[in-house]
Parts: C-alpha cells; structure tokens; sequence
C-alpha cells in the first residue's frame, strides 16, 4: 500500500484523478463523502449497492452478472465507485488511480448506521437498489463492531495483492473529511 499522509498532497491527486475507489466500513460517510466529491469534480458516482450487489427487495445479484457488470463499469474512463468488497479488487484496483479508505472508529460507523437506519426508515435510500428498504439488525451492527478486526485485514491484504502502487488515503475523522472537501473547493 502507498500510504498518503498528507490531506493537501491528497486533494492535489484527488483533482487530477479521473477514478477513485471510497471504500471503508458501514457507516462510515462513505456515501456522503462519495456524493460531495463527485459534485465538485463532476465524476460520475457509482453506487456498489445500487449498480452491482442488490437487485429489488434485497436480491442479491447473481455473483457472474455481478462481475461482469463491475468489469465493465471499470473499463469506462472516469468514476468513482463507493464500495468495499475486497472481492472485486482484481478487477477494480488495477483501473484504480486514488483510493480514499474511509476508516472511521467504531461508535462513530455505529451511530452513522443507527442515524441513517432512523432517516430512511421504511424506505429505500439513493444509493440502494428500488425496494431495498432500509434495515438494520444484530447481524449488521455486529459486521459493524467486527469490521477492523475480521475485515481491514482483507482491505490490507487485497490493496497489497492487486494495487500495491496506487496511493491511498485514510481518513479517520470527520474532521479530515471536513478539511479534504474544503480544499477540493479551492482553486487549483
């Protein structure tokens, strides 16, 4: 993994960058953070959930048409895909020119998926496939509390095998996420 330690050498990358992975745990901002670039840099968004995993009413996509759909999403010239998924690294990371690794504490992905389950209660969020009404239960909030230690060692591990030139960012406040965005917003 190349590390970035720098917010500004980050957003300098981030402003010439045509496809950016934002990965990290549930909860996280990934999606908001996701959003907010994406309307200052005029890429196009590509929501995971909604494009390749989830079809209406919590059908998960058949895991072949699910790749062939990730392959061919990566194969185009500009985005940024909001989505873990170690799974799909072989084929997303080598097209990958930025990595933003959303990689908040646990209270806070906790109350972000708690605070997102009361706000779209009932419904189905943007970013879901139509019918995916939004849900939260035991095992969800377990994958939550359990994701540094039984799945950033899968992100590690996969961004080692399949990208390990392309630089990476951790974000780990919303402070940082603050500050990213704020100087995205300055003139170059």
């Amino acid at each position: 993994m190349k590390e970035l330690n720098s917010i500004a050498e980050t957003v300098i990358r981030l402003k010439a960058t045509d496809r950016i992975l934002v990965m990290g745990c549930s909860g996280g901002g990934k999606t908001t953070l996701s959003r907010k670039i994406c309307a200052r840099t005029n890429l196009p968004y590509v929501s995971m959930d909604r494009e390749f995993f989830w079809l209406p009413g919590w059908v998960k996509r058949d895991k072949a048409e699910e790749r062939a759909l990730i392959a061919a999403k990566v194969a185009e010239e500009c985005w940024l895909i909001d989505g873990t998924a170690p799974s799909s690294f072989d084929l997303r990371l080598p097209r990958t020119e930025l990595v933003l690794w959303v990689r908040m504490p646990r209270w806070l992905c906790m109350w972000g998926a708690l605070s997102r389950a009361v706000r779209w209660l009932g419904r189905s969020r943007p970013d879901m496939a139509p019918g995916c009404r939004e849900r939260i239960d035991r095992e969800f909030l377990r994958y939550i509390w359990d994701w540094e230690r039984k799945f950033a060692p899968k992100v590690l591990a996969g961004l080692a095998q399949h990208g390990p030139d392309i630089p990476v960012f951790q974000l780990k406040s919303r402070g940082e996420m603050r500050q990213l965005l704020d100087l995205l917003d300055r003139p170059a």
